[in-house]
């Protein structure tokens, strides 16, 4: 009998699902969960995810350096902020990275009870895919969204692993198959098809351009993080 397959288009719709017997995939394509995945990626030794911004710089103490963003800018006297490329090289390996972010670390926040929580993005898909069908168990993709709202890229990921896990799970509700479709009317030119989109415009004003492609590449990547013990680790 296949296993289960849900998809929560925001955290605000979390309440309506059940989380505790689930492995929940966190997804925040721009830019949270490509971060996470590039630095683990890169040899950083954990992520401490932080839905709290002074719980956060509080971390310090125990030897971790402070990531992440607030409405898409790096946060004042953070080490460093929320674009993947700040993840990457010699400087990140066996570093412990404290993560705060305006809604991948919500999402995550809110995820806590699953029974495994793992990390998705692009940029890691594949190795997600093998992974949750390992595990076998009733899963759920949480798209963190933008301030509780739903949004394109987030969805278009939730609908790219739903597809490729088709043969292994059920789709249980109408969010996982509008998100397939949505998947493969944009898949051959995603870029493309987010250029109008609420976050890539956000981003633009911020002179944010490299990231977006980055960040919409399958499989850069082989590591899936998943939380333990409150770190995420490969």
């Amino acid at each position: 009998m296949k296993s289960s397959l849900d998809v929560c288009l925001s955290p605000e719709l979390l309440h309506l699902y059940e989380v505790k017997e689930r492995t929940v995939v966190v997804v925040d394509i721009f830019r949270a969960t490509s971060c996470m995945v590039t630095a683990l990626a890169h040899g950083a030794a954990c992520i401490k995810p932080f839905a709290d911004l002074e719980e956060c710089l509080e971390a310090v103490k125990e030897g971790f350096e402070t990531s992440g963003e607030r409405n898409g800018q790096k946060v004042d006297g953070f080490d460093r902020g929320n674009s993947p490329f700040e993840y990457m090289g010699e400087s990140i390996k066996g570093k412990k990275i404290a993560f705060t972010t305006t809604n991948g670390t919500q999402a995550i926040e809110k995820s806590k009870q699953a029974k495994n929580l793992v990390i998705g993005s692009f940029l890691n898909l594949k190795s997600v895919s093998n992974v949750i069908g390992e595990l076998g168990d009733p899963v759920l993709i949480v798209c963190a969204g933008w301030k509780g709202r739903v949004n394109l890229e987030d969805t278009l990921f939730a609908g790219a692993l739903a597809e490729n896990l088709l043969d292994h799970f059920t789709l249980e509700d109408d969010a996982a198959l509008a998100a397939i479709n949505l998947y493969r009317s944009a898949k051959t030119d995603m870029e493309g098809f987010l250029k109008n989109s609420s976050h890539v415009k956000r981003l633009a004003r911020l002179n944010v351009v490299k990231d977006i492609s980055f960040c919409l590449t399958a499989d850069q990547y082989q590591v899936v993080p998943i939380l333990r013990s409150g770190l995420l680790v490969s």
